[in-house]
């Protein structure tokens, strides 16, 4: 027997998940033309032994081999085609994830359905205008930080911003070493980031991972242990608007039913939520007061207004006449 003949029901088996489905099955004489292709004959009988073996008939063992007529086909897969569908839209609409690795790990989903169905995902619809991140090493930036929080170990790295002059990110501070204790990576507005105590501010603060560069992993202890305990990821990430820090603080707000999604969608199904009136709800909300949550809050015009503190009503007044001054 040949080495070929050897590998007789890898071929099969590999050939079937790859070329058919429901709707592209096999017949007996097509999978021996297939076999005498690759240099292996066949005969009828062995070949529905091999498909009775690769079917194996036991749950979760084998392939989901099903027959159409005469013809057999691979039906279940462990992922469906809208499972893989799905997946493939997070990946293009995602910011962390460069070009190149989106194409890439795309190609490798592809491999997950048979080659008719992976021809039907180039219908996904990619996200017009998006921008895909210029580091195609968050993958190994996530990496490192994960090591060192499981070995409670600091992380020295330079950080990176857009300069206008030059139209590129370059260092801050000049190139100067940042050293974190990290403690969390969250992914949220689309980025990874990661959440870790500074030595010089004595507080937790957070950077976005595909800025970091140069990541180091120290053999100095983390510090900031009790700091972070403290801490509700989840409302973290809930409170600060698209991650830029300011002043946490307790604001109150009116505002029309018709917008009360966006704020469970953003604060969750436990946030409370007291009737005023038949159209109106007020909220109280604990967040980080910034211009980006002043921003958050624009789109909704004047169906959500700010109820106090006075300081941060007159905040959102500024906010609002810089804006107008500019059209002015």
């Amino acid at each position: 027997m040949s080495k070929l003949n050897k590998h007789k029901i890898l071929i099969l088996r590999d050939w079937l998940i790859r070329n058919t489905d429901k709707d592209h099955a096999s017949s007996i004489e097509e999978l021996q033309e297939m076999l005498k292709d690759n240099g292996v004959e066949a005969e009828r009988k062995a070949l529905y032994s091999d498909l009775e073996t690769l079917k194996c008939g036991k749950p979760g063992c084998g392939l989901d081999i099903r027959r159409k007529g005469w013809k057999y086909y691979v039906e279940n897969r462990e992922f469906t085609l809208e499972e893989v569908k799905i997946l493939i839209d997070m990946l293009q609409s995602s910011n962390f994830i460069s070009a190149e690795k989106t194409d890439e790990l795309i190609n490798k989903l592809e491999g997950l359905v048979s080659t008719h169905q992976a021809r039907t995902l180039s219908r996904q619809v990619y996200v017009r205008g998006k921008v895909k991140t210029m580091n195609g090493n968050v993958y190994e930036s996530v990496d490192l930080i994960s090591d060192a929080i499981n070995r409670n170990k600091k992380i020295s790295f330079k950080y990176k911003r857009f300069n206008i002059k030059t139209r590129q990110r370059e260092f801050t501070r000049d190139g100067a070493v940042h050293t974190i204790s990290p403690f969390a990576l969250i992914y949220t507005d689309q980025n990874y980031y990661m959440i870790g105590y500074g030595e010089d501010t004595e507080k937790l603060i957070h950077f976005r991972v595909d800025r970091m560069a140069e990541i180091m992993v120290t053999d100095q202890d983390r510090e900031g242990a009790e700091a972070f305990e403290k801490v509700d990821i989840t409302k973290y990430t809930s409170k600060v608007f698209y991650m830029f820090t300011g002043e946490e603080r307790q604001v109150s707000l009116r505002c029309e039913n018709s917008i009360v999604e966006p704020f469970v969608d953003r604060f969750g199904t436990e946030l409370v939520l007291v009737p005023d009136g038949p159209s109106h709800f007020k909220v109280l909300l604990n967040v980080v007061v910034s211009p980006q949550f002043y921003a958050w809050l624009v789109p909704f015009g004047d169906k959500a207004q700010i109820s106090g503190p006075d300081d941060v009503r007159e905040g959102m007044k500024k906010h609002l006449e810089s804006i107008l001054k500019e059209y002015n």
